[in-house]
C-alpha cells in the first residue's frame, strides 16, 4: 500500500473508531469494549510481528516502562472514552479527542526542559481550550443536559494521552525502537491487563451480533492494530510533522461517519469548537512542512524527536 493511501487508511482507521465503539456498546459494557479491543489488537500486532519478522524487546527495565505507557495510552483512555460514548454521540467523542495534541503541550510544557510556551504556543492553547468550552456549550457549562462528566471523561483521556507522549518521548524515543516493536508491547500488556480483569468483566453477559462483531473486529484490529503500522510508515517516508496532519482529519471522519451512519445531530457548537480546537492545533504546533526522509530506525527516531509533533503520532483512537 502506497504512503498515500496508508495516510487515508490512518485517519478513517482513528476516526470511525468512536463509530465502531458506539455500535459496540449497543450490546457490551464499556469494560468489556476495551478488552475485546486489545485482545483484538494485540493479535492483530503479533501478526504484523511476524510478517516483518520483527524482534520482542527482552529488556524487562523497557517492559516496566512501556507498562506505564500501555496503562496511560490503552487501557485508561480506552475505558474513558467507552464510558463517555454512552452518553456522548461518537462525533462529539472525536472531536474532543483532537484535544489530545492541546493538552500534550501543555503537559510536555511542564515536564520538558527544551519545552517553554511563547507567544504563538500561548495563544493556539488558548485558542484550543476556547474550542473546547464550546464544544461543552452553555448547558453543559450550567451543569445541564447531563453529559458533563462524559465530556470530562473524554478530557481525561486525551490528558492521559498527553502524560503518556511525554513518557514516549523522554524515556523510549530516545531508545530508537522499531515502533511495531514498541506498539506491539504496549497493546500486548493492554491485553494482559484485561484479561486478568475477566472475571470482573464477564456480568453482564455480552449480546454479539453482526455489526457488533464487525465493531469490535475493525477497532481492535484497524484502529488499534494496524493502525500503529501505517502511522510508523507514514512517519518514516513523510517526517513526523507531516504525518502530525492526520490529526487534522480524525474528527471530520468521526463527525461525518455518525451523521451519516448513526443518524447523529450536528449541533451549531460542535463544528463551531471543532474549528477553534483545530486553529489552535495549527497554531501552537505549526502546520506541516517538508521535513528530511528518515534513513532507518534511528533516523525516525531522530526526526521524531526534534518535531513539535511527534506527540501527536500514535494517538489511538
Amino acid at each position: 500500500m502506497r504512503i498515500g493511501a496508508q495516510f487515508v487508511a490512518l485517519a478513517c482507521a482513528w476516526g470511525s473508531s468512536f463509530l465502531f465503539i458506539k455500535v459496540a456498546l449497543d450490546g457490551l459494557t464499556p469494560a468489556q469494549v476495551v478488552w475485546g479491543r486489545l485482545v483484538l489488537g494485540a493479535l492483530a500486532l503479533c501478526a504484523v510481528m511476524a510478517v516483518t519478522r520483527s524482534r520482542i524487546p527482552r529488556d524487562p527495565g523497557l517492559w516496566l516502562r512501556l507498562s506505564v505507557v500501555s496503562v496511560l495510552l490503552c487501557v485508561v483512555p480506552f475505558l474513558l472514552f467507552s464510558w463517555a460514548e454512552q452518553h456522548l454521540d461518537s462525533g462529539m467523542a472525536s472531536i474532543l479527542n483532537a484535544t489530545t495534541p492541546l493538552l500534550t503541550l501543555a503537559v510536555s510544557t511542564v515536564a520538558l526542559a527544551d519545552e517553554r510556551l511563547d507567544r504563538r504556543r500561548t495563544a493556539g492553547l488558548l485558542a484550543g481550550f476556547a474550542g473546547v468550552l464550546a464544544l461543552i456549550g452553555p448547558g453543559g457549562l450550567a451543569g445541564g443536559g447531563g453529559h458533563l462528566m462524559a465530556e470530562l471523561a473524554c478530557l481525561g483521556a486525551t490528558a492521559c494521552y498527553g502524560v503518556a507522549f511525554v513518557y514516549l518521548r523522554r524515556f523510549i524515543t530516545p531508545l530508537g525502537l522499531p515502533a511495531v516493536s514498541v506498539a506491539f508491547v504496549q497493546v500486548t500488556i493492554g491485553a494482559v491487563i484485561m484479561l486478568a480483569a475477566t472475571p470482573w468483566l464477564a456480568a453482564p453477559a455480552p449480546r454479539i451480533d453482526a455489526p457488533i462483531a464487525l465493531s469490535m473486529l475493525a477497532l481492535g484490529a484497524l484502529s488499534t492494530g494496524l493502525a500503529y503500522l501505517w502511522n510508523n510508515n507514514i512517519v518514516q517516508a513523510w517526517g513526523a510533522v507531516n504525518a502530525a496532519a492526520v490529526t487534522y482529519l480524525t474528527p471530520v471522519v468521526g463527525v461525518t461517519a455518525g451523521v451519516i451512519l448513526l443518524d447523529e445531530r450536528l449541533t451549531w457548537n460542535q463544528p463551531l469548537g471543532a474549528v477553534l480546537v483545530i486553529a489552535g492545533i495549527m497554531a501552537a504546533h505549526g502546520t506541516p512542512r517538508p521535513a528530511p526522509r528518515p534513513v532507518g530506525v534511528a533516523g525516525a527516531a531522530a526526526v521524531a524527536e526534534r518535531a513539535d509533533a511527534e506527540v501527536k503520532e500514535r494517538a489511538v483512537r
